[in-house]
């Protein structure tokens, strides 16, 4: 496609040979998700179109009552994260809640939290960092764990790195992605300094007796291949008021999640009295995930 095209303006040209193609008898391909709005341009009777479109599809695929949401943020809500550092044991609870809380791939397998294994010794040093260590009982003598996962940064630089506006900032902190919308351009994912994002290379595969059929439509709703996808602080439930999946299966209570504009909030007693730190500080970013001792 040439440069001087842009996407918007090739929609169009497809939309008018579409158009001829109907008068031809010919499928309207302007029906497909490709043409769908960016989720933010929707009218609400698009919006309840296509989720109603969604979950018919989805229940047709799955053969169960699956539900798309469109929850807002919440008014006087922006959320944060804190991990404490010296309670987690490294033992993936987190990362298999998440898988099966957010319906993502069996095969190809896709994660949205890594867990690194980390050197006593050596402190947080990324070099040293084992994400694929295997070991019969967890925590290793001389290591600690550091779970990473998309940092929700005030300052994301995967945003600013999406040429079509596929991904965003939302009012309560989370960062999002409209996945019809996305290209697969990856540049979000070279942007991101935290190797949060994931890439559908293949046409994932979810076992229907394992789908959960809660979804939201910017979270944890059935993708398609290749798009980009990740951790949105689980919006399906913390929108409806309900913790994160990791934060619910964490065996040791290392994870915490709240509001960070109410005062009263375990969150904000974390930031306010505890050593916290935030990963690679010095791009900017401003994550709203915090590690904590």
């Amino acid at each position: 496609m040439s440069e001087s095209i842009s996407r918007r303006k090739f929609l169009c040209i497809a939309a008018g040979c579409a158009a001829a193609a109907s008068v031809a008898g010919c499928s309207d391909i302007t029906h497909t998700s490709f043409f769908r709005h960016n989720f933010r341009d929707m009218t609400p009777d698009e919006l309840k179109k296509i989720i109603a479109d969604l979950e018919r599809e989805h229940s047709a695929t799955f053969g169960k009552q699956v539900l798309v949401g469109v929850d807002p943020p919440m008014d006087g809500v922006s959320f944060a994260y804190a991990l404490d550092i010296s309670r987690c044991i490294g033992c993936r609870r987190c990362v298999y809640g998440c898988v099966g809380e957010n319906n993502q791939s069996r095969d190809p397998q896709i994660q949205w939290i890594r867990v690194l294994e980390m050197n006593k010794e050596k402190g947080i040093d990324f070099q040293e960092a084992n994400p694929y260590y295997d070991a019969e009982e967890v925590p290793r003598p001389g290591h600690f764990y550091l779970p990473m996962a998309c940092q929700q940064c005030e300052n994301p630089a995967c945003v600013k790195s999406c040429p079509v506006g596929a991904t965003w900032r939302e009012k309560d902190g989370i960062v999002v992605v409209d996945y019809d919308w996305c290209l697969g351009c990856r540049c979000c994912l070279s942007a991101c300094p935290y190797g949060a994002r994931r890439f559908n290379w293949g046409k994932p595969t979810l076992p229907a007796e394992e789908m959960n059929p809660d979804t939201h439509y910017l979270g944890n709703r059935p993708r398609p291949k290749g798009v980009v996808e990740k951790c949105t602080f689980c919006i399906q439930r913390t929108r409806r008021g309900k913790y994160p999946k990791c934060v619910e299966v964490c065996p040791t209570g290392s994870r915490k999640f709240g509001n960070i504009l109410d005062p009263e909030s375990e969150i904000r007693y974390i930031l306010e009295h505890k050593r916290v730190v935030v990963l690679k500080n010095e791009l900017n970013t401003h994550p709203r995930f915090y590690y904590f001792f």
